[in-house]
C-alpha cells in the first residue's frame, strides 16, 4: 500500500502544543475552542477530521446559564460586569506597603454565610434572604459614586463575595461611651458627617435600613465617619410589602440580571422593609407600614442624635415605639440635638423633619436648632 494511502495521522490531543526549537515543532492545524461549550468543541473537530470533505456545521449554541438558589451564585460566573471595580478605585487610600513595582492596599472580603436548620423535620434556610441583603448592598455600592463617608468598594470575587475598603476603626457606640465625654464640636462633626454621608445615599433614592450605633464605623487616624452594611437597604421608587407577608424572591431577579450581564430591573420593583436594631427602628417599620424608607432613616438619625448628644445609649420599650410613644426622659441631657431630635422622631405623617444637606452646621456654630 502506497503511503499517501495510510490513514491520516494521529492528532495530538492537546489544544497548546510547545516546542523547544523549530525542529520539533508541531504542524498540525490549530484547534481553537469556543469558550464555555463545555466540550462540545472538542467533539465536532474530532468529528470534522472523519468527514474532512463535508461541510462543518455551525457548533450548536452555548447552553443558557441557570443559576443556583443560593447568595453564591451572584459571585459565580457570568459575574456582571456593574460589579467589576469603579475607576481609580484606590485614588483616596494610602498603601500601606509598596513593593518594587506595586502598591499594597489592605481590603476586605465579605461573603455570603447560610445557615441550614431542621425545624420540626423541614430543612429551613436563611439562603433566600441572605440572597437579598447582598443584591441590597450591590445595588448601594454600584449605584453610589465615591464618598469619603461610604465605605469603598472594590468589585467582586468570582466565586467569592465582595471586596471593601478595610476600616481601622472602631463603631460610633465605642466613641460615644468613651471617656471623657464628648466635646461640643467634635458633636457637630460627626453630626455633619453623618448627615453628609445620609443625604449622599438619599440623593439616589437609595435608604440604608438598618441606621444604628453599630452601623456607623469611625476611623482611628482621622475620625471619620463610614457608613457601612446596606443589606436592607431598599429603593424609595419600589412597592412595599409588608415584612409579615410571604418572602419576595430573589432569584428570578438574579437570574435575569446574570443572564442578560448587566443591571435590569422590572418597571416597579417590590421590595420588603424589614425592621433594624433597637431602638433605631421606625415606629412605622415595627407595625410593618412603611411607605418612605428616606423618612424612616431620618427617625433612626434622630434616635442616634439623642444617643450622641447624651454620650450614651438609649432604649425604648419596643411595645410603646409601635405607638410612636417615647420615654419621658428620653431627651434628659440633651444639650445640643433636642430641638431637632424631637423634630426627626415625630410621626412620620405629623411633620417629621426630612434628612438635607442643607442642615449641616459650621463647626464652630454655637446654637443647633
Amino acid at each position: 500500500m502506497d503511503e499517501e494511502d495510510s490513514g491520516p495521522p494521529p492528532i495530538n490531543n492537546s489544544v497548546n502544543s510547545f516546542s523547544s526549537s523549530e525542529d520539533t515543532a508541531v504542524d498540525h492545524e490549530t484547534v481553537v475552542y469556543q469558550e464555555y461549550n463545555h466540550g462540545l468543541d472538542e467533539q465536532t473537530h474530532h468529528h470534522h477530521h472523519h468527514r474532512s470533505h463535508q461541510v462543518q456545521e455551525s457548533p450548536p449554541p452555548s447552553p443558557v446559564y441557570h443559576p443556583s438558589r443560593h447568595p453564591n451564585s451572584i459571585f459565580s460566573f457570568p459575574t456582571p460586569t456593574a460589579y467589576a471595580a469603579p475607576p481609580n478605585a484606590t485614588a483616596s487610600l494610602t498603601p500601606f506597603a509598596h513593593g518594587s513595582a506595586s502598591e499594597l492596599f489592605k481590603c476586605v472580603v465579605k461573603k455570603p454565610d447560610v445557615i441550614q436548620l431542621e425545624i420540626n423535620g423541614e430543612m429551613q434556610s436563611n439562603a433566600s434572604d441572605v440572597t437579598v441583603q447582598f443584591l441590597a448592598e450591590l445595588r448601594v455600592y454600584t449605584t453610589l459614586a465615591r464618598h469619603r463617608n461610604i465605605c469603598a468598594f472594590f468589585g467582586c470575587l468570582e466565586n467569592v463575595g465582595v471586596v471593601l475598603e478595610h476600616l481601622d476603626c472602631r463603631t460610633l457606640y465605642d466613641v460615644i461611651i468613651a471617656r471623657p465625654l464628648l466635646t461640643h464640636a467634635q458633636k457637630i462633626d460627626y453630626h455633619n458627617q453623618l448627615l453628609d454621608g445620609l443625604t449622599h445615599l438619599h440623593s439616589y433614592r437609595l435608604s440604608h435600613g438598618d441606621l444604628s450605633l453599630l452601623n456607623v464605623q469611625v476611623t482611628n487616624e482621622s475620625n471619620t465617619v463610614k457608613l457601612l452594611d446596606f443589606g436592607r437597604s431598599v429603593s424609595a421608587d419600589s412597592d412595599f410589602k409588608s415584612p409579615h407577608d410571604e418572602p419576595v424572591d430573589p432569584f428570578p431577579y438574579l437570574q435575569r440580571h446574570n443572564y442578560d450581564n448587566k443591571p435590569k430591573l422590572p418597571a416597579v420593583r417590590v421590595e420588603q422593609i424589614h425592621p433594624g436594631t433597637r431602638p433605631f427602628s421606625a415606629p412605622e417599620i415595627l407595625r410593618g407600614e412603611c411607605q418612605d424608607p428616606l423618612l424612616a432613616d431620618a427617625y433612626s438619625f434622630g434616635m442616634i442624635l439623642v444617643c450622641l448628644d447624651r454620650c450614651e445609649s438609649v432604649d425604648v420599650k419596643p411595645w410603646e415605639q409601635r405607638k410612636d410613644k417615647l420615654p419621658a426622659d428620653l431627651f434628659n441631657g440633651c444639650v445640643v440635638f433636642e430641638e431637632r431630635a424631637r423634630q426627626y422622631l415625630r410621626r412620620w405623617n405629623e411633620g417629621r423633619r426630612v434628612l438635607t444637606k442643607q442642615d449641616m452646621f459650621p463647626e464652630e456654630h454655637p446654637m443647633v436648632s
